[in-house]
C-alpha cells in the first residue's frame, strides 16, 4: 500500500527518483552481435551476394525496423571494437588500442554497469575477446579468446570451464534463451548475445556444408586489384585470397589429402577445428569436403592457371564464409521467435551488428583493418516497435562509440561527460536536427597481416587517410569511385576539398584528444 501511494505521488509530480525509471516503461535491449560480418553478406543491404546468399531473419529486422547505411567502426579489429561499444569511447581512451595488448580494464565505466545500476538485469553470452572477465553483468558465460566452432568451451563465472558438444552459434543461442527463461521477470533486461561466427576459419555448421554446392559466388570487380595510385603500403599486405590463405587452415585441404602434391602458397596453420570434432562429426565433414578436394587436386595436376587457382580459392572461401553466416541468420530468427512466443517483442529493442565489416575478395582481400569501406563499415539494424519506422534506411553517419550512449539513453541512466559517442535515440525517433558531418578512424596495430597504422576521416561523400610510416595521404571520391580504386589526393581538381578534409581530420583529432601517431 505504501509503495502504491509513493508511486501515485511520483506520477502526480511527473518525476521519478534519480537514477530510476518505471521498469514497465523501459524497453528490454537484446544486442545480437557477430564477428566479421560484411555488409555484402547481409541481403537487406543489397550487395552483390544478396540473391545467392539471402539472410531472411536478419532482413526481418530491416523490414520491421531500420537499417543504417552509414554505420562505421572506430578501429576495425575485434577487441578494440568491443571496447568501443562497451565504453562509448575511442580506443585511445578506453585502453584497448590493439588486439592482445592486455586485459580490458573492467573498472572503467561501461553501459552494462550503468544499466545494471538503474535496475536492468544484464548478461553477456558468447564471444568476449577482451582477455579480462566481464564486469557489470549479473550473468556471463563467454568463449575463451577466439573460441571454437565445434564442441566449444565456455568460461563460467566461478572460474571453471564447461565444454558443450555441438556448434558454437547454436550453443550460444541455447545459452541465451536459457538465461532469458530464468531471468528475473520483474526487471527489464540487457542481453548481449555475441557469436564467434563468421570469424576465420569460416567453419559452417555441419548441416550447412552443402548449402552452396551448386552455386557460383559472384566475384568482386577488383578481386585482382593491383593497388595502383594508392599507398605503397597496400601491396605489402598479407591478407590476400591469392597469396595468404593456408591450404589446411583456411581452404580445408588437409596435408594427408594432397600428400606428394606441391601446392603453391602457405600451409603452416593446422586444421584446428577438424581436430576438435567427434568421429561422427568428422564423417559428415569428410563426406562433404573429400570429393570436392579430390576434384580440385585432379584439376590441379592437369594444369590450372594462376588466375584459375585464385578463383578456386575465392569460391572455397566464400562458400564456407556464407555457409557460416547461415547459422548466424538462423539463430537470429530463433531469438526473434522467442520474443514473439513469450510476449516480449513489443517491448524489446533488438539490434543486430558485427564488430566490423570484412573483405569478401574486394581488393583481393580477406580480413579487415584497412579504412577502406568493406571493413570500415559495420552493419547496424534495429527494431524498436512504436519508435523506429519500419523499413527506414537512415543516412546519418554513426559509429560504434554511439552504442553505449544509446543504451544509456533508452534506460534513463546517467552518461559520464567523458563518453565520446552520442545517443542515436534522436535519429531513431526522426528528431535529429543536427548530426555529425564526419567520423574519425584510427588503426594502431602493427605487424598483423602487415597492415600499417593509419588514420583518417570520412564524410558522406569523401575520405582522407594518412599513412604515417610512409608519410602518404590517400583521398577518395566515394560518389564517383565507391570501390576506392583511384587516389585523388594529388589531383588539382580536388585541391579545395582536400584542404577541407585535412582541416576536418585535424579538428577531429583535437576533439577526441587523439594521441600522436603510433602512441
Amino acid at each position: 500500500m505504501k509503495f502504491v501511494l509513493v508511486l501515485a505521488l511520483f506520477l502526480f509530480m511527473g518525476v521519478w527518483p534519480k537514477g530510476t525509471v518505471a521498469a514497465e516503461s523501459r524497453p528490454n535491449i537484446l544486442f545480437l552481435f557477430s564477428d566479421d560480418h560484411a555488409l555484402n553478406a547481409i541481403s537487406a543491404y543489397g550487395g552483390r551476394l544478396a540473391e545467392v546468399a539471402p539472410t531472411p531473419h536478419i532482413d526481418r529486422l530491416a523490414d520491421e525496423g531500420a537499417i543504417f547505411e552509414n554505420s562505421f567502426v572506430a578501429n576495425s579489429i575485434c577487441g578494440p571494437s568491443r571496447a568501443c561499444i562497451l565504453t562509448g569511447k575511442h580506443s585511445h581512451k578506453n585502453g584497448v588500442m590493439v588486439n592482445g595488448s592486455g586485459p580490458f580494464d573492467g573498472r572503467q565505466w561501461t553501459s552494462a554497469k550503468a544499466l545494471r545500476k538503474t535496475g536492468y538485469q544484464t548478461a553477456v553470452i558468447g564471444k568476449w575477446h577482451l582477455i579480462s572477465d566481464p564486469t557489470g553483468f549479473d550473468y556471463w558465460e563467454v568463449l575463451p579468446g577466439q573460441g571454437n566452432y565445434y564442441n566449444p568451451v565456455l568460461l563460467q563465472m566461478d572460474g571453471s570451464k564447461k565444454k558443450y558438444e555441438g556448434y558454437a552459434t547454436d550453443i550460444v543461442t541455447d545459452r541465451a534463451i536459457e538465461w532469458l527463461d530464468g531471468r528475473d521477470q520483474t526487471k527489464p533486461f540487457f542481453l548481449m548475445c555475441q557469436h564467434k561466427a563468421p570469424h576465420r576459419t569460416f567453419s559452417p555448421a555441419l548441416r550447412h556444408l552443402d548449402a552452396f554446392n551448386d552455386v557460383t559466388i559472384p566475384e568482386p570487380g577488383n578481386l585482382f586489384d593491383d593497388y595502383a595510385t594508392r599507398s605503397s603500403t597496400l601491396p605489402m599486405n598479407e591478407m590476400e585470397v591469392d597469396r595468404h590463405f593456408h591450404w589446411m587452415y583456411d581452404l580445408k585441404l588437409r596435408k594427408d589429402e594432397h600428400e606428394g602434391i606441391e601446392l603453391p602458397g602457405w600451409d603452416r596453420h593446422p586444421s584446428v577445428e577438424y581436430n576438435r570434432m567427434t568421429d561422427a562429426q568428422k564423417k559428415v565433414w569428410d563426406a562433404h569436403f573429400g570429393p570436392l578436394n579430390q576434384q580440385f587436386l585432379a584439376d590441379f595436376k592437369k594444369g590450372m592457371s594462376h588466375k584459375e587457382i585464385v578463383q578456386w580459392r575465392y569460391q572455397r572461401y566464400m562458400k564456407n564464409y556464407l555457409a557460416t553466416v547461415k547459422s548466424v541468420d538462423e539463430n537470429v530468427g530463433r531469438m526473434l521467435d522467442y520474443l514473439e512466443k513469450n510476449g516480449l517483442a513489443e517491448n524489446t529493442i533488438v539490434i543486430y551488428s558485427s564488430d566490423q565489416g570484412f573483405y569478401l575478395g574486394e581488393h583481393g582481400w580477406f580480413d579487415k583493418r584497412w579504412m577502406f569501406e568493406e571493413s570500415f563499415k559495420m552493419p547496424f539494424l534495429i527494431r524498436w516497435p512504436g519508435v523506429v519506422k519500419p523499413g527506414s534506411r537512415p543516412q546519418e553517419l554513426i559509429q560504434n562509440i554511439d552504442y553505449a550512449p544509446t543504451f544509456v539513453d533508452v534506460a534513463g541512466a546517467e552518461l559520464p561527460a567523458d563518453v565520446q559517442g552520442v545517443s542515436l535515440v534522436p535519429v531513431l525517433k526522426g528528431e535529429a536536427r543536427e548530426w555529425r558531418k564526419s567520423v574519425y578512424y584510427a588503426y594502431y596495430e602493427e605487424g598483423e597481416h602487415n597492415v600499417p597504422q593509419h588514420f583518417g576521416v570520412r564524410t558522406q561523400t569523401q575520405k582522407l587517410i594518412y599513412f604515417p610510416a610512409t608519410d602518404e595521404w590517400n583521398m577518395f571520391d566515394l560518389v564517383k569511385d565507391p570501390d576506392e580504386m583511384v587516389n585523388v589526393y594529388g589531383n588539382p581538381e580536388y585541391a579545395a576539398a582536400r584542404e577541407q578534409l585535412a582541416a576536418e581530420y585535424f579538428r577531429l583529432r583535437e576533439h577526441y584528444d587523439a594521441p600522436a601517431y603510433g602512441q
